[in-house]
C-alpha cells in the first residue's frame, strides 16, 4: 500500500457483538497497522475504543454512529446496538488518545431525532470535528420494522414518503425540499458548535463544509 485510505467498513459494522470474543476485526487491524495505509473505521459500537493501540500506529480516524442520545429511544430503534451513552464514552476516549472522530447522526427520522441539539452540544464538547447526517430512506423491509416499533411515527411519515416523496435507487426518499430543510437545520447546529458538516447520498453536496464521511481528517 502507498498511503491509500482503507475503510473498515462501509457495508457492515466491523464490531458486531461477537467481535468481543472472536477478535477478528482486531486481527485485521493488526495487519493493516503494519501497512502504509490510512485507516477509516466506521462503527456503531463502543468496542472500537478497545483497539486504540492499533489505530494509533497508523494515520487513522473513527466515525461512530450515534442516532440519538436517548438510551431509551435507542433501545427501541437500535435494540442490538450498544447504548448511545457507551458510544459517547468511546468517543471521549478516542479523542483523548489523539484520534480524530466524526459522529454520524444518521439516519435523521422526522418526528424522532430531527432536532438533536443536546447530542450536538455533547459531541462538540468531547472534541468531535465532523458530523455526518442523512435522512431515513425507506425500503419495505425497514419500513415494516419501523412500523412495528413506532406506529404513530410511521402514520405521520407515510404520506411524506409514499405520496409526496421521491423514488431513487430502489428507495423512497423524502421530497427534495424537505430533505434540504431537515439537513440544513442539522448543518446549522453543527456549524454553531464549531464542527464541519457532511451529508452523503442526498444530492445536497452544497450543504457540505467537509468531505461527507469525515475522511478529510485523514
Amino acid at each position: 500500500m502507498n498511503g491509500e485510505i482503507v475503510t473498515v467498513s462501509n457495508s457492515s459494522d466491523p464490531y458486531p457483538s461477537v467481535e468481543a470474543a472472536t477478535g477478528l476485526t482486531r486481527g485485521c487491524l493488526e495487519i493493516l497497522s503494519r501497512s502504509n495505509c490510512r485507516l477509516q473505521v466506521v462503527s456503531k459500537s463502543n468496542l472500537v475504543a478497545r483497539d486504540i493501540d492499533l489505530l494509533r500506529r497508523v494515520q487513522s480516524m473513527v466515525a461512530i454512529t450515534i442516532t440519538t442520545d436517548d438510551d431509551d429511544l435507542a433501545k427501541v430503534i437500535e435494540p442490538q446496538a450498544p447504548p448511545p451513552s457507551e458510544r459517547l464514552k468511546a468517543v471521549e476516549k478516542l479523542v483523548q488518545n489523539g484520534l480524530p472522530v466524526a459522529v454520524r447522526i444518521d439516519p435523521i427520522i422526522p418526528f424522532v431525532n430531527d432536532s438533536p441539539e443536546t447530542l450536538m452540544r455533547r459531541v462538540a464538547s468531547l472534541g468531535v470535528k465532523h458530523v455526518t447526517s442523512s435522512t431515513y430512506k425507506v425500503r419495505l423491509d425497514n419500513w415494516k420494522r419501523l412500523s412495528a416499533l413506532l406506529p404513530t411515527v410511521t402514520d405521520r411519515l407515510k404520506s411524506l414518503y409514499f405520496d409526496r416523496g421521491d423514488r431513487m435507487h430502489g428507495y423512497y426518499y423524502l421530497q427534495h425540499d424537505l430533505r434540504f430543510q431537515l439537513l440544513k437545520h442539522i448543518r446549522t447546529l453543527v456549524i454553531k458548535h464549531g464542527m464541519r458538516f457532511g451529508t452523503c447520498r442526498e444530492g445536497l453536496s452544497e450543504l457540505n463544509t467537509g468531505v461527507c464521511d469525515g475522511s478529510w481528517m485523514l
